[in-house]
């Protein structure tokens, strides 16, 4: 797959309210070798920004890893929203009620979604609002619900996820992965989407990565995986083969996860196994799709 794809992207993505944020993060590594490199555009990144520069300024045949949850559990209960009439029936249908119920939101943001009457009662809201679907699941998690990857990745890579139904603390993932949907939805299958859509035999395509597998697999620990030095990144560089980049001292770390991923992606990205996980089913790759790394 190295020969399949040119370049590498990897998109440290936000969630959070506002235009522009210093949270998201690109970054780029050629498959001809050299370090992985920030794309800049001299201003923080907006969501819109991103969205416009997927499909308009992408470099050709690229893999682009967006760090956030393509999809929502299913599997666990049968449905997304088990118990609501519209509740959708695949992924990408529940990328179009997203975005479509959002969009009177600016900034791709999804407070109507998560706000809704018939919705907010999965999901756990500010305020100390916990809806009284949030623990429906036959695994019956305390955390919250979870999709199958997000199963494997706690039990092959030692990581602690968060349930894309929590919107609620530092480490919430939900705000950012539904934004995220919205975004997906926009690109109107000018992108491949693996596993949602099969991986076609040219041209670019989009998976979803979580940055902690990336530093993981550069020896670094789950407790352990932001870098906010240049000297812990071109450690982990180093650990996968990577040229270094040039710097010393301090680095944000939405940059440094960006740099690593990208260059992870590029050395994982042959690895078949990668692309044929073993509990990723048709209908799992339907519904909940997959995080890439995680087999």
């Amino acid at each position: 797959m190295t020969e399949r794809f040119r370049n590498f992207v990897a998109i440290d993505w936000s969630g959070a309210a506002g235009e522009r944020h210093w949270g998201i993060a690109v970054a780029l590594a050629e498959a001809d070798g050299g370090a992985p490199s920030v794309v800049w555009r001299g201003k923080p990144w907006s969501r819109q920004d991103i969205l416009d520069w997927l499909l308009n300024n992408l470099p050709p045949d690229t893999l682009v890893g967006l760090d956030l949850g393509i999809s929502l559990p299913f599997v666990d209960a049968g449905a997304f929203l088990p118990g609501w009439d519209q509740s959708p029936q695949n992924a990408r249908e529940l990328w179009r009620k997203v975005d479509e119920m959002s969009a009177a939101d600016p900034h791709l943001a999804v407070g109507s979604f998560v706000e809704h009457c018939d919705v907010s009662h999965y999901f756990r809201l500010h305020g100390g609002r916990e809806g009284r679907h949030f623990h429906l699941s036959s695994a019956d998690h305390r955390r919250g619900r979870f999709r199958v990857t997000e199963e494997e990745q706690a039990r092959r890579k030692k990581c602690r996820p968060y349930s894309n139904f929590n919107l609620v603390g530092a480490a919430q993932v939900g705000k950012s992965s539904l934004s995220g949907m919205r975004v997906l939805h926009r690109l109107q299958r000018q992108l491949p989407v693996w596993p949602i859509d099969d991986l076609p035999p040219r041209g670019s395509a989009i998976v979803e990565i979580y940055t902690t597998i990336a530093a993981i697999d550069a020896g670094r620990s789950a407790a352990a995986s932001k870098m906010r030095t240049f000297e812990e990144l071109n450690h982990a560089l180093t650990e996968l083969g990577s040229p270094s980049v040039a710097g010393a001292g301090p680095i944000d770390d939405h940059s440094a996860d960006a740099l690593l991923t990208a260059a992870w992606l590029r050395s994982r990205a042959a690895t078949p196994a990668l692309w044929q996980p073993e509990r990723m089913t048709d209908e799992v790759a339907r519904t909940e799709g997959w995080t890439f790394g995680v087999a």
